[in-house]
């Protein structure tokens, strides 16, 4: 039962700083931009992220392209001394997600699956986002597919350029 608690404290927190980072990210002005990744950082407590929106998206339903009323969708990494995430990767799809669904990142012609809760997905573990940030770091574009909860699919293609650049600063921000 431990391994349980102390996953829904990590969801938790998780969820914390993926929804702060958004609500940051609608209100502040970025720090820094890498070409198609912006910067920023909040204080108390100190939090860093590079986010990024998708350059297209596209929303399916019976294998017809269909039009679909979204949110904000916004890639993050976030970095937050102290509190566990060092480069924690979360992504918003400006929908609630279809239940027990999971969303499947392609990149670099390799597939990751996160875990979806709300409007919100990230990688299983830390281990799997630390493996998908490198993989991030390598790759020119991702595209994320899930599914609402009203049956839509919904692919959205991500640019990577300045990501690595855009990283480092993030990290090197929330240092000082």
């Amino acid at each position: 039962m431990k391994s349980v608690i102390e996953g829904g404290i990590l969801f938790a927190g998780a969820l914390l700083i993926a929804t702060g980072a958004w609500a940051q990210a609608a209100t502040n002005k970025p720090v820094d931009v890498k070409n198609d990744w912006s910067i920023f950082k909040a204080a108390n407590p100190t939090e860093c992220w590079g986010a990024s929106s998708p350059k297209k998206w596209v929303a399916m339903r019976g294998g017809k392209e269909v039009k679909a009323n979204r949110g904000p969708i916004m890639l993050f990494v976030t970095f937050r001394p102290g509190a566990g995430a060092n480069g924690e990767i979360s992504f918003t799809g400006g929908y609630p997600f279809a239940k027990n669904s999971t969303a499947e990142m392609e990149l670099n012609g390799k597939k990751y699956e996160l875990f979806t809760q709300g409007e919100w997905a990230w990688p299983r573990t830390p281990a799997d986002g630390s493996g998908l940030l490198a993989a991030l770091k390598g790759g020119s574009e991702a595209t994320i597919t899930a599914h609402s909860d009203r049956g839509t699919e919904t692919k959205d293609t991500f640019s990577l350029m300045g990501f690595t650049a855009a990283m480092a600063e993030a990290e090197k921000i929330c240092a000082k």
